[in-house]
């Protein structure tokens, strides 16, 4: 079923879903599972799950010699949608990046989607490569999300990159989710000029926005808001994590370029290790997710990073 469906069928109630991180390779699936079984019990009707661009590793060849191979350290993406599909009966949601990726390896994904009848995908640009500090398009790939989403909506009605004569079938539609940035994007010069970006993804197929972690309710309030405004009607769902070490303090904003408030910053500066931590962020994000469902937002999607032990204390306490 599309998120779409998830959220009409709903009507009005806040869902629950998480994001996971695939296993680095050759480690088994087992560890996901022990993750996602405790939050079965709220029921998500969907669950996000990552992929990883390539990355350079270097091979010692000896004699002060290294050889520069591409790997990635993540793969399986696909694979661990369709188990989490079998075990659990509940829609997933692979991220499809444009970085690492061809227009013709997208394709390829997105028909083995249509295999396993998996109905959403979420459209990233995705990140530079590790090393590198911007964002340079994969030869033969594309450049921005909005591109990426072109071609999904395009393939979900029978619009193939090289064949002529399919027939058009509405049907068929991918649900296409897309990210969105309550503080702006970290290359975009204005929130605005973020916001027209945002309006160009929606308005080449996507069907609904899920944003980047935040810590600020008001961050995200006047981003829905500002959206709305500008003409973007599909729904808005809050991306939530929360933070449960004191590294966190330097580690988020370094990674995903985020605000972290300054009372929370004072309450974790201060706590005497990161058990103390964890309490306080559980408290932190319970105290958050109840002004958003004050707000109506129609899912609270929690990135859980492999760990589900505090997404359980908080979904506990909200559904």
């Amino acid at each position: 079923m599309k998120i779409t469906e998830h959220i009409k069928n709903a009507n009005g109630k806040t869902l629950f879903s998480l994001e996971v991180v695939p296993p680095q390779k050759g480690i088994g699936i087992e560890d996901l599972y022990r993750n996602i079984d405790p939050l079965m019990e709220f029921k998500p009707p969907f669950i996000d799950v990552t992929t990883s661009r390539e990355e350079y590793v270097y091979i010692d060849k000896g004699n002060g010699l290294m050889e520069r191979r591409i790997t990635r350290m993540r793969p399986g993406t696909l694979g661990i949608c369709a188990a989490i599909q079998h075990k659990y009966n509940v829609d997933t949601v692979p991220h499809l990046l444009c970085g690492g990726f061809t227009k013709e390896e997208t394709e390829y994904l997105l028909v083995d989607c249509m295999y396993l009848g998996i109905d959403n995908v979420m459209a990233l640009r995705g990140d530079a490569m590790k090393g590198h500090q911007y964002f340079e398009p994969t030869p033969g790939g594309h450049a921005s999300a909005m591109d990426l989403v072109h071609q999904i909506n395009n393939l979900g009605r029978g619009k193939y990159l090289h064949d002529e004569g399919q027939e058009y079938d509405e049907h068929n539609k991918f649900c296409i989710g897309v990210a969105g940035y309550p503080e702006k994007h970290i290359e975009a010069p204005s929130m605005n000029y973020d916001l027209k970006w945002l309006k160009e993804k929606v308005d080449a197929g996507a069907d609904y926005i899920v944003t980047q972690m935040f810590f600020d309710n008001k961050r995200f309030i006047e981003f829905v808001q500002k959206a709305r405004e500008m003409g973007i009607t599909i729904p808005i769902i809050p991306g939530i994590k929360p933070i449960a070490t004191k590294k966190h303090l330097k580690l988020l904003p370094q990674v995903f370029k985020i605000d972290l408030p300054e009372e929370l910053i004072h309450d974790v500066e201060k706590a005497k290790n990161n058990e103390a931590v964890k309490e306080i962020g559980i408290e932190w994000a319970i105290t958050q997710c109840r002004e958003l469902l004050d707000f109506g937002v129609p899912v609270l999607h929690f990135y859980s990073m492999g760990k589900s032990d505090n997404i359980k204390r908080v979904a506990g306490e909200l559904f």
